[in-house]
């Protein structure tokens, strides 16, 4: 994308009134490029948009303006609403329709020149006049739909970019060229179904913002004297969106619960923000995709698991697929649920999750195979002498081995019509948004090493355990990071590094962040904890605090906040004479444990609901949004528009604030088969100091059970390659299940406290473990 400092993106806005219409007025960062927007007010039921094609100049809107008030001036001329910073959608309930705007922004940070966005405050203000408005406007119904919608609370983990497309990784706006309309249907653009109907009227994206929903945070940070900029994105999935016990596993179109890709970015500080050099990794995080729920209890904290079978594994397959679309290959499993239970909950899905695997892999060439890693982490954070961020450290450095990152050159040149081949752009602007000066200075980067497939993480929640993991590959990744741009000497960041502190506050702000979204409450830092050595006891008080409030929220709240987000995101449509949505019951119960087919449910009941995303339809597709009123005065139009020129609204410091299954965006391909090792790449490692790589050392066992973490036991106790998943559950588990899925309690814990020497040795292990990386399979210590 292009990097543009005048580029005529229209950024700030101004909305007027009178008793027939709405005319917003906007503007672009310069001043020099102005448009109106034009909303009827007559009419109650439609929606009626209108674009002016003229493009103004300051003056010439002045202008225009006092000619709209000075013809308005029997019915009350025209009148000054609001100042905003972009439209985030229009939303219809039962009566009339409402635009929700963003009337205070905040700067969080910045990308390549790109100025990064969250809403500090927003208002929902109603469309037609007051003298057109039906009577079921004052319904109890309608106010009620009102209160949902606002609250979800846009200042709260959304953010946006007028220039950047913020919701797409640094390699895929590097690689791929798709802008506009198509930015917004893609997984990670909350506000799609808000936006679509204006979007599609106008046929552009002038008028309105994409919010992300998640995580964003920027800070300056050092190493060695040198000073550098981390950037840490997380995107929540729009697809199968809820809360905890309300959204769990994969529907049918292979879309999991909680499903979020982290970005971790890198750059130099520079004087004009727009550094030589970029580094940026991927990895994601998403609930078990198989088909099983939990039901919500206000009796039982820890509700029983229901698993549904499904013999195919279709949903689970479709979801490997999408990953493979949008990342391509290899996958990498990291399976952090319990191995060997009591009762059994956790154990249920990790054996359904191994078969599924073995499955899979059966039907998928040696290229594509998934690679799946079990690491019972409940388990190893309990053991004594058990450093478990550094043994996820070298798992998480393996991985990278694999996977790569992305490692691009910036360089600034005058814009020329061919780019030389191999090139990208920053990020390429919306041609129907602005066009840039033919004497515009633009970034151009330059690829030099592309991440190809992904780690993929998870525990029961993927929040707490998962969180964990994620800071260890982000660690591994970021010195790998600041290598290749040349700030370190060593492509390793030891764990008390002052730079690992500061690693993971971010990533337990993150963490915090998407369990309170999706949770609930604030992640479980146990570890983090433990790491920076606080004291013990209080620590447990505070994660017993936190188990309180999780299942508060859960118990009580979760059901009206499923209802928002259904309303939010369209799921839900409210429709007269048909039933409100408090009233139906629980969508993820109706999803998971319907019988027959979904024709045969739909002739049942007039409702519909989609299986798509977990969604909710009863007929017709209208918009949705945030709310904060403001007063309106009446000041003249000339006034107002002086007002425009108002202070810069960025903060001075910066702060805290889904890639389409259908994009076919892969991350790297590497000719020769998916574990050869191009002579390119081989020299672009030597110039970094790497020693040579082998891509067969996935997960060398000797490295693990050398360690000198006093850990042999633990990765030991059940490792061992198998060709079938009921070999791999009875090495590594000691309980066996009956067909009724009881616990076959013969064998004690004292049977897993043998050495390591009771198993083959270590080399017989790094042998297989080359097999393995090769042929796909399963792997589990």
């Amino acid at each position: 994308m292009e990097a543009m400092t005048g580029g005529k993106f229209l950024q700030k806005f101004r909305l007027y009134e009178t008793r027939s219409k709405f005319y917003l007025i906007g503007r672009d960062k310069s001043r020099s490029h102005w448009r109106v927007l034009k909303i009827d007010r007559l009419e109650c039921t439609e929606l009626g948009v209108e674009e002016d094609p003229t493009s103004y100049t300051e003056n010439e809107c002045q202008e225009l303006l006092w000619r709209i008030h000075e013809g308005n001036r029997l019915t009350g001329g025209l009148k000054f609403v609001t100042k905003c910073y972009g439209i985030v959608g229009f939303v219809k309930f039962l009566g009339p329709y409402y635009m929700v705007v963003i009337t205070r922004r905040r700067k969080v940070g910045t990308i390549c020149g790109h100025e990064i966005y969250s809403i500090g405050k927003s208002e929902m203000i109603a469309i037609p006049s007051v003298i057109v408005w039906p009577n079921v406007a004052y319904s109890r119904d309608e106010n009620r739909y009102k209160r949902l919608l606002c609250s979800v609370d846009l200042s709260k983990d959304f953010f946006f970019s007028y220039s950047y497309n913020i919701m797409r990784s640094l390699q895929k706006n590097i690689t791929e060229k798709n802008t506009g309309q198509v930015v917004y249907e893609t997984m990670f653009v909350w506000n799609e179904f808000l936006t679509r109907a204006v979007r599609n009227h106008l046929k552009n994206t002038s008028w309105t913002v994409a919010l992300v929903h998640g995580f964003f945070k920027q800070s300056k940070l050092s190493v060695s004297g040198k000073d550098f900029w981390l950037t840490l994105i997380a995107r929540r999935s729009r697809h199968f969106a809820g809360t905890r016990f309300l959204k769990r596993g994969v529907n049918e179109k292979g879309r999991v619960a909680n499903d979020v890709e982290t970005e971790q970015i890198v750059f130099e500080d520079t004087s004009d923000g727009i550094p030589s050099q970029m580094a940026s990794v991927v990895q994601h995080r998403g609930s078990i995709p198989l088909v099983w729920f939990q039901e919500t209890s206000r009796l039982n904290i820890r509700p029983d698991i229901i698993l549904k079978p499904d013999v195919d594994y279709k949903a689970t397959r479709l979801h490997f697929e999408n990953l493979a679309l949008r990342y391509g290959n290899p996958i990498i499993i990291l399976n952090l649920i319990k191995t060997r239970e009591k009762k059994p909950r956790e154990s249920l899905l990790r054996a359904e999750f191994a078969k599924a695997i073995h499955y899979i892999n059966k039907g998928l060439t040696e290229d594509k195979r998934l690679k799946f890693l079990h690491m019972d982490l409940s388990k190893l954070s309990r053991r004594k002498g058990t450093n478990v961020l550094a043994l996820l450290n070298k798992v998480a450095s393996d991985v990278l081995d694999l996977t790569e990152f992305l490692h691009c050159e910036i360089s600034t040149s005058a814009k020329s019509e061919d780019a030389p081949s191999g090139e990208r752009t920053v990020a390429k602007p919306s041609d129907d948004k602005c066009s840039s000066d033919q004497s515009e200075c633009i970034a151009k980067l330059v690829p030099l090493l592309l991440q190809k497939g992904v780690l993929r993480t998870n525990c029961i929640d993927c929040l707490d355990r998962t969180n964990v993991a994620q800071f260890a590959y982000g660690l591994a990744a970021l010195g790998r990071q600041l290598h290749a741009l040349g700030l370190i000497e060593s492509p390793k960041i030891e764990l008390h590094a002052p730079l690992a502190d500061d690693l993971m506050d971010f990533y337990e702000r993150m963490g915090d962040t998407l369990a309170i979204q999706y949770g609930g409450s604030a992640a479980h830092n146990k570890i983090f904890c433990e790491q920076r050595g606080q004291w013990k006891a209080a620590t447990q008080s505070q994660e017993f605090l936190r188990t309180l409030q999780r299942y508060y929220n859960n118990a009580y709240t979760d059901n009206d906040k499923q209802d928002a987000i259904n309303v939010f995101l369209g799921h839900f449509q409210p429709q007269q004479g048909k039933p409100a949505l408090w009233k139906l019951d629980s969508d993820q119960h109706y999803n998971i444990v319907r019988q027959g087919t979904l024709k045969e449910e739909i002739a049942r009941s007039f409702i519909k609901r989609s299986l798509s995303d977990g969604n909710i339809l009863l007929e017709n597709s209208l918009p949705v949004s945030n709310c904060n009123n403001g007063e309106n005065t009446g000041l003249l139009p000339m006034q107002q528009l002086d007002d425009i020129r108002e202070p810069s609204d960025s903060a001075p410091d910066i702060s805290i604030c889904e890639p389409n299954p259908s994009s076919s965006m892969n991350y790297g391909t590497v000719p020769g088969g998916r574990h050869s090792m191009s002579e390119e790449r081989q020299n672009y490692l030597k110039r970094l100091g790497y020693p040579e790589l082998h891509s067969s050392n996935f997960l060398d066992l000797d490295l693990l059970s050398s360690s000198g973490n006093s850990c042999d036991e633990e990765v030991f106790e059940r490792s061992s390659l198998i060709n079938s998943p009921m070999d791999e559950i009875s090495v590594e588990s000691s309980t066996s299940y009956s067909e009724q899925g009881h616990v076959d309690e013969g064998r004690d814990d004292t049977d897993l406290s043998r050495s390591s020497s009771q198993l083959s040795d270590t080399r017989d292990y790094s042998d297989r473990f080359a097999h393995w990386v090769a042929n796909g399979g399963m792997l589990c210590y």
